[in-house]
């Protein structure tokens, strides 16, 4: 008896998720029909102007596969260093008084790591924007 509970069961909840499986098809459907028809009924003029590779309005220049300068990783390094700190200090400044010297010799701790990126950053010369 307690069988046939179970795959009444299963079979009332498979049947529930049937409302999701149609709104996906129309969904799948609908950016299929989109893309057909514009493909179809479009214009087809290609020229030169067209054909030709542009990004953010600047036209390109060199090679793709040229080195990225030292300084923009750098940079990189520094924004990841100020977005993780921001993210992990404004949890113990709500909490500062429940988690006690235990949290406050975390954040201690957090705080000398992060300077010693910072440190890093600043010896490498991330800050000295000359041209």
């Amino acid at each position: 008896m307690s069988i046939l509970f179970l795959a009444a069961e299963a079979t009332k909840s498979a049947g529930s998720f049937m409302p999701v499986a149609v709104q996906l098809l129309i969904a799948v459907g609908f950016v299929a029909i989109m893309m057909i028809a514009s493909h179809l009924l479009g214009p087809k003029r290609r020229t030169s102007d067209k054909l030709i590779n542009f990004e953010s309005g600047i036209p390109s220049i060199g090679n793709a596969r040229q080195p990225m300068a030292v300084k923009y990783f750098l940079v990189a390094i520094l924004f990841v260093l100020f977005d993780v700190e921001v993210i992990f200090f404004y949890p113990y400044a709500v909490n500062f008084r429940a988690l006690g010297k235990e949290g406050f010799y975390a954040v201690l701790m957090f705080v000398a790591f992060f300077f010693c990126g910072f440190y890093y950053i600043i010896k490498k010369g991330a800050l000295k924007w000359e041209d």
